[in-house]
């Protein structure tokens, strides 16, 4: 290829190269033509050169070699090498060069020419790439410029100058007023260039806003003769004539009239007409539209006007294209604040746009419908989004589920409504929810107590379902650990009735410790539970410390803690569990330390006497008088028409022995005088050859009862000689019958048969370098434990800080 071959010819071998090593080959050979016949003086084919030199620069190959060649031409009078020369420096120079500066003096000298078209590429050349100094020294020619008569230079200077503006602002004073006088040209072009220009300037400057709101009835006066106007071929775009003039005059109405309310009420009357008399069938009526609405939104106009151009977005709602639904949603979406109900209405078109195919249209969708869930629609819209979030794509469920989240926070109409939306959106997309949900659940369900039963019932069969959502699988083994006893008990009345046993509880949890999916901090959960569990069921604790004992050596460090601090709990504090057996053999009733023993060896409840005429259930062992002495059992209720009486008016219970060691045997015997006098005898000795020094005994009575006691060194310390007895009476007297005023230690409360109900409270016991400390602490437990066992099922409650206290 020869170095003088046309453009065409060079254009035709580059597309013609089969490989881009051929055409980098053809490329180059071009190139160093181009060089060579730009370092000789007199060439009269400049600008076909720099041409080519520009087309290869098009298709991204370096051509900084061609600037200095672009100055020299720019300064040619020549009109087809000027021509070539500008369009040569708009695309290979830029502000940052050097030699941008030296076409400065070229463009001044062309802005007074008297050809307007070389005029033309100066202006082009100065709005495309003049710099800050070049802007600053030509910006009286473009002043001027803007007063001329030609409307193709006022056009083109109006362009001009907005690039002024935009690169030195301070400009902007300089082009106000000519800007003020263009609105008066009957040219399109040249009112399309004011417009801009006022735009840039009211954007920029305060002052100036101020100053061109007296323009507002000129412009809505511009805008009514665009809309009535009949067809003019030269402007007229698919039946809308000039859009681009109608979106460029609302644009700027639109900043005129904000925070203003006498340019808004103005430009009312004209947006409503826009509003009702463009076609919206085409797209540029669309943007004439949506120019119209955003202009609406955001001046002061009238509340009907909103709610019409809320209406206008919601017909773009049904439009068929995409990118209109898109911005229609956008629009909505800043609004919906503000017009809350205007956008309600279209609620049933917005939730459909979730099922469409466009994943942004989708998006938009989405968090519109999250916008408008209220206090009156929290149910069917909470429906919808539910059945979005089942089929939505991985990367908007986190979105949904969080929304999803805040609405049911804020919106819930009952606790048991929010727990199963939270319930569903973890079992469809637990793996998308933040790390907060867990927390946050974890403590709605414990402020809602009376849901426990229903929770825990609920969380368990989602657990057998599916162990793949960790934050579910995280709160049902949370639930199952604080709640496993209402799980055992199946007493779950808003719920099928499902029996679950200890083993079926065990092996679900075990199944989440075993499972691949189970993420360390799952596991820990479950073996949190587990743990848990050993407190609340009586037959498999063996089981659970196996569990427990195999993650001691498990490879996670947070796992393997947990496990070494549970198996110390049971290796060192197992005699405080509450639900440690008490009777190691059932068989033998008096039992050291044993209060089953004390109360009859028999875990059952108490069963009422036939006899009539009793005000108080009694039972045959020694352990029923007991609590039938200290008010234990509930009355039997007396037959229809029988009067109530009592003749249960003393009775005394056997001598029964409640601690026996290392020669120190404690005895206790109760008789019941009245129904308001019971006596107390608590007698110690001392069976050892050796005699006891400081030795204490006291007993604690209910604070609504009076008490007295037969000796007053019974409650001083003092010498417990060998094969020694003492004995310690006290009286309970309750003459008023009165119920019990603290929890603390309340004793006797009375029903509706004024019959004795009575707690034991406590028993201390003290002596000086006699009993040990671990055997001490064991009888408290065990004395506590049964306490805790016997008033739970005679009273169905648990009982409030029972304590036997012993100290040494």
């Amino acid at each position: 290829m020869s170095p003088s071959v046309p453009l065409q010819e060079m254009i035709r071998a580059i597309r013609s190269a089969r490989t881009q090593c051929e055409e980098r080959g053809v490329i180059q050979r071009e190139c160093a033509a181009i060089r060579a016949q730009f370092r000789q003086v007199d060439n009269g084919a400049r600008s076909h050169n720099l041409a080519k030199l520009l087309y290869v620069h098009m298709l991204g190959y370096p051509a900084h070699f061609g600037q200095m060649e672009c100055v020299r031409m720019i300064a040619s009078p020549r009109y087809s090498e000027k021509r070539v020369g500008y369009l040569g420096a708009m695309m290979l120079l830029d502000e940052k060069q050097d030699a941008s500066l030296l076409i400065t003096n070229s463009i001044k000298n062309d802005l007074s020419h008297s050809n307007q078209y070389v005029q033309s590429l100066a202006l082009c050349t100065l709005a495309c790439m003049g710099s800050a100094e070049m802007c600053r020294d030509l910006a009286p020619e473009i002043d001027r410029l803007l007063r001329a008569s030609n409307s193709y230079i006022k056009k083109k200077a109006a362009l001009c100058a907005v690039h002024i503006v935009r690169k030195v602002q301070d400009l902007g004073e300089l082009f106000a007023p000519a800007a003020r006088s263009l609105l008066s040209e009957k040219n399109h072009g040249v009112l399309h260039g004011a417009v801009v220009l006022i735009t840039e300037l009211c954007e920029r400057n305060p002052e100036t806003l101020e100053r061109f709101r007296k323009t507002v009835p000129d412009l809505v006066q511009i805008m009514k003769g665009l809309v009535i106007s009949g067809y003019s071929p030269e402007h007229d775009v698919a039946g809308i004539s000039d859009p681009f003039l109608q979106v460029r005059i609302l644009r700027l109405l639109r900043i005129l009239g904000r925070n203003n309310e006498a340019a808004s009420d103005a430009m009312n009357d004209l947006l409503a007409q826009v509003a009702t008399n463009t076609d919206s069938t085409k797209t540029v009526g669309n943007a004439v539209l949506y120019e119209t609405v955003l202009t609406v939104l955001d001046i002061k106009s009238e509340s009907g006007l909103r709610v019409l151009a809320v209406n206008i977005l919601g017909r773009f709602l049904l439009n068929n294209d995409r990118n209109i639904r898109y911005i229609a949603m956008t629009s909505l979406q800043r609004i919906v604040g503000t017009d809350h109900n205007a956008v309600q209405r279209h609620r049933g078109t917005i939730v459909d746009c979730l099922k469409d195919q466009d994943a942004s249209v989708k998006r938009r969708a989405l968090e519109l419908s999250l916008a408008l869930v209220s206090a009156s629609n929290i149910r069917s819209m909470m429906k919808e989004l539910l059945l979005f979030l089942s089929s939505c794509p991985p990367e908007l469920r986190a979105q949904a589920a969080s929304g999803i989240f805040y609405a049911a926070e804020r919106y819930a109409p009952s606790q048991r409504w929010h727990i199963d939306t939270i319930l569903h959106v973890l079992t469809t997309a637990g793996g998308d929810v933040r790390d907060e949900t867990v927390p946050n659940l974890i403590q709605l369900i414990t402020n809602a107590s009376e849901l426990h039963c229903y929770t825990v019932h609920k969380l368990y069969r989602a657990l057998l379902n599916d162990i793949s959502q960790q934050s579910l699988v995280q709160v049902a083994c949370w639930c199952i650990g604080e709640y496993g006893d209402l799980l055992l008990r199946g007493e779950c009345q808003e719920t099928e009735p499902a029996q679950v046993t200890e083993d079926d509880v065990l092996d679900a949890l075990e199944t989440v410790l075993q499972s691949h999916m189970s993420s360390p901090a799952t596991r820990g959960f479950a073996l949190t539970a587990t743990m848990k569990l050993s407190t609340r069921i009586l037959d498999n604790v063996d089981r659970i410390r196996s569990i427990v004992s195999i993650y001691g050596s498990c490879i996670d460090v947070e796992l393997q803690q947990r496990a070494v601090e549970y198996n110390a709990l049971f290796r060192k504090y197992d005699h405080m569990s509450p639900y440690t057996s008490i009777l190691s053999d059932k068989n033998t009733c008096l039992q050291v330390c044993d209060l089953l023993g004390l109360l009859g060896g028999s875990e059952e409840p108490l069963q009422p006497s036939p006899a009539p005429g009793l005000s108080l259930n009694t039972a045959s062992t020694a352990g029923g008088d007991l609590l039938d002495l200290l008010g234990g059992l509930e009355p039997t209720p007396p037959a229809p028409g029988q009067i109530y009486t009592n003749t249960h008016t003393s009775h005394t219970t056997p001598t029964v022995t409640v601690y026996e060691k290392d020669g120190v045997t404690l005895t206790l015997s109760c008789e019941k005088q009245s129904d308001s006098v019971l006596t107390v005898t608590l007698t110690a000795s001392n069976s050892t050859d050796s005699d006891m020094s400081s030795f204490t005994l006291q007993a604690a009575v209910p604070k609504v009862c009076l008490s007295t006691s037969n000796a007053k060194e019974a409650f001083s310390c003092f010498k417990l000689q060998s094969a020694a007895k003492v004995t310690q009476m006290v009286v309970l007297n309750n003459p008023n019958k009165v119920g019990p005023q603290t929890q603390s230690y309340d004793a006797l409360s009375y029903d509706e048969h004024q019959s004795v109900r009575g707690k034991v409270w406590s028993i201390r016991c003290k002596t000086t370098n006699y009993i040990r400390e671990e055997e001490n602490h064991c009888l408290i437990s065990k004395i506590n434990k049964a306490v805790a066992v016997f008033n739970k099922k005679l009273y169905h409650f648990p009982p409030p800080n029972l304590a036997f206290n012993s100290r040494c």
